[in-house]
């Protein structure tokens, strides 16, 4: 029977329970600890295992001896999980990818670290993916995409071939971008939104809004 590698999750909230889940589920790692900052602590233990501080981290769980994963959120566009991670990374801890075994993930290119990887994803070959990434449920990577650093593609997202995300993006639910489309450092793209040419640094594109038909259900015979 294989020995499982042993990862502190830092961070206490969903994405931390839920990376648990998926690590436990279908990699080769086990989770032994959470950890956040000190002041974040409210309780000692998620899920039956120890919240630890932060600022002890490497006192308690030796880097030499285990591995970490940063699950933190998108708020800040992505940059409190950037700091974390380096701070992680200073701290002198690997840090682990998780990758579904249920994507379909097809790139032999080099991939960093820290990246979480969900599900019914399509990462088509000649994909290139950076560090500190999370790719949620169910989107299409096209084919030759560079994805860079600190970026959250939620669901059901289209990237099309030849794009290139750059650094603290985030992409809404059913974001389409079309082909050689390059999304500029901070770009947020709106669930929905459609971009068809180059985005603007730290540009919001967001869709246009549904709005309130003056008939009800009833009166469309539908």
């Amino acid at each position: 029977m294989a020995i499982l590698k042993k990862i502190v999750i830092v961070g206490a909230t969903t994405n931390a329970r839920l990376s648990k889940w998926y690590f436990e589920n279908d990699s080769e790692f086990t989770v032994v600890a959470f950890s956040v900052n000190k002041v974040f602590i409210k309780e000692t233990s998620l899920l039956g295992l120890p919240v630890v501080p932060f600022e002890d981290l490497e006192n308690i769980y030796s880097p030499s001896e285990y591995s970490a994963f940063v699950a933190i959120g998108y708020t800040q566009m992505n940059k409190i999980r950037e700091r974390m991670y380096y701070e992680v990374k200073a701290k002198g801890f690997e840090l682990v990818n998780y990758i579904s075994s249920k994507c379909s993930f097809l790139t032999t290119e080099n991939i960093g670290d820290n990246n979480l990887i969900l599900e019914d994803n399509t990462i088509q070959p000649f994909v290139k993916i950076g560090s500190n990434n999370v790719i949620w449920s169910g989107n299409h990577l096209g084919h030759d995409t560079v994805i860079h650093n600190h970026i959250t593609i939620t669901s059901q997202v289209v990237v099309s071939g030849f794009c290139e995300i750059k650094n603290n993006c985030f992409l809404g639910v059913n974001a389409t971008l079309h082909n050689e489309i390059t999304l500029e450092k901070e770009t947020l793209v709106g669930a929905g939104a459609i971009i068809t040419k180059q985005s603007m640094e730290k540009g919001v594109y967001l869709p246009a809004q549904s709005f309130l038909f003056k008939k009800n259900s009833e009166e469309l015979n539908f």
